[in-house]
């Protein structure tokens, strides 16, 4: 794929909007929705889709899912179809902040695995598909999802670079820097044995 650069000014614009678009917080919106109250004071308090399932409410964390993963790839199509390649990759990186870092929220958001997720299938969709199947195959094993969002990013810049796009290599070892630096608690807790598991209830 031709690498065509685009001039700073419409970076600049594509980071703020992406940001904008990763930072709606779509966990919350989902639980107020299905009434279930302040996601951020249920379980582990994160926004994204594994704390809403502990709720015990399947169509609201579902769709949490397919709303944080689909910010991240919406950011990443658009960027592509409108603009080039590098506005792409960093439309994806600044909706992958947003969500971890959302404006709306005073900067406090999720650990980033959906939108993670959604924007590397939007970047180079066989290595995003590889992600999510190394993500359902830990998950399908050790029924934690931290581990497995960990294993999924730390394998994706491979993904990217063997299935045949190592251009997003950098961007994608970012991103996968990102969820293990988001995921400190948990790897603490992944240490201690005490991280809890899938669909445990908060």
């Amino acid at each position: 794929m031709p690498v065509i650069e685009t001039s700073a000014a419409l970076l600049a614009l594509t980071a703020v909007l992406a940001y904008l678009l990763g930072s709606v917080p779509f966990g919350l919106v989902m639980a107020r929705l299905f009434g279930l109250g302040d996601i951020r004071q249920i379980g582990s308090g994160n926004i994204g889709a594994t704390n809403v399932l502990r709720t015990g409410n399947k169509p609201a964390a579902a769709l949490t899912l397919l709303l944080d993963a689909g910010k991240g790839g919406i950011a990443v199509l658009l960027a592509r179809a409108l603009l080039a390649e590098d506005a792409a990759q960093l439309a994806g990186f600044a909706a992958f902040l947003g969500h971890c870092f959302p404006i709306y929220l005073g900067f406090k958001g999720g650990k980033g695995v959906a939108t993670f997720l959604g924007t590397l299938l939007a970047l180079f969709w066989p290595a995003g598909i590889a992600a999510c199947l190394t993500w359902a195959l830990i998950a399908g094993v050790f029924r934690i999802s931290s581990l497995s969002a960990l294993v999924a990013a730390a394998l994706s810049p491979v993904w990217v670079s063997v299935l045949g796009m190592p251009s997003a290599g950098l961007a994608t070892a970012l991103l996968a820097a990102l969820i293990f630096l988001r995921h400190d608690a948990n790897i603490k807790r992944l240490i201690a044995g005490e991280e809890p598991r899938i669909g445990r209830k908060g």
